[in-house]
């Protein structure tokens, strides 16, 4: 059977830049969003792009555990081995710790880090029975860098770099690669409104690049983490 790749949060951004180089490889994609006609739109303007692939989606909140195991129990219903997992699912909330809106940070956990979690363990036996594929864990420069308004956001992604340092070292013996992915200020929705030249920012396109490349290494060399900025330096 064909591979798959599984991207999560697929509809826009860097989650539907990834899924366009990849299926323009040959990759057939699963995917999931919260909104049904977004996924519905993707397929379809999808399909006319790359008649010859395929784009599986199931509608689906990764904050919520029991739709990431839907999700995963919907990938293992189509039978296919799986090449790459991007776990690209993430949710952007400027704050301060001492006076953010409660409920803040379970938020920022639930979808920026246990969306992760859980739908990696879902469907990491199955890599590793396969002793191949690779897991890019979608984090940010907000994973290294303490921002002023970053608040519960920076807390959240600085789990989720630590989570994919720890998810390396234990893949290791299995073949499976693992790589963090941080870039700065990318032209997504989460910067509508902001009156700068989109020159000044990182295009998803140059992220979904980047992971196609480190992708493409050969089997006994791993990309740990690729950290990218706007030239011009990061935003904020």
């Amino acid at each position: 059977m064909t591979p798959i790749v599984i991207v999560s949060g697929g509809t826009k951004g860097i989650g539907k830049a990834t899924i366009e180089r990849f299926m323009e490889a040959g990759f057939d994609v699963a995917t999931c969003a919260r909104r049904e006609a977004d996924l519905v739109q993707l397929q379809q303007e999808l399909q006319t792009t790359f008649p010859q692939q395929q784009l599986f989606y199931k509608t689906t909140d990764m904050a919520i555990k029991s739709e990431v195991e839907a999700f995963v129990a919907y990938i293992h219903s189509l039978e296919r081995p799986i090449a790459v997992l991007v776990n690209n699912t993430g949710l952007f909330a400027p704050g301060q710790i001492h006076n953010e809106p409660e409920g803040t940070l379970e938020s920022m956990i639930d979808t920026n880090l246990y969306s992760a979690y859980y739908l990696t363990r879902g469907v990491i036996e199955k890599m590793i029975s396969a002793k191949k594929g690779h897991i890019f864990n979608l984090c940010s420069t907000a994973s290294i860098t303490a921002y002023t308004n970053g608040g519960s956001y920076c807390i959240s992604k600085f789990a989720l770099y630590g989570m994919t340092k720890v998810l390396r070292e234990e893949l290791k013996p299995h073949g499976l690669k693992v790589t963090a992915i941080l870039p700065g200020a990318t032209l997504t929705a989460s910067w509508e409104g902001v009156e700068l030249p989109k020159e000044r920012f990182i295009q998803a396109r140059d992220v979904a690049e980047s992971i196609w490349s480190a992708y493409n290494l050969t089997p006994g060399a791993v990309v740990e983490e690729i950290l990218i900025r706007p030239q011009l330096g990061d935003i904020g």
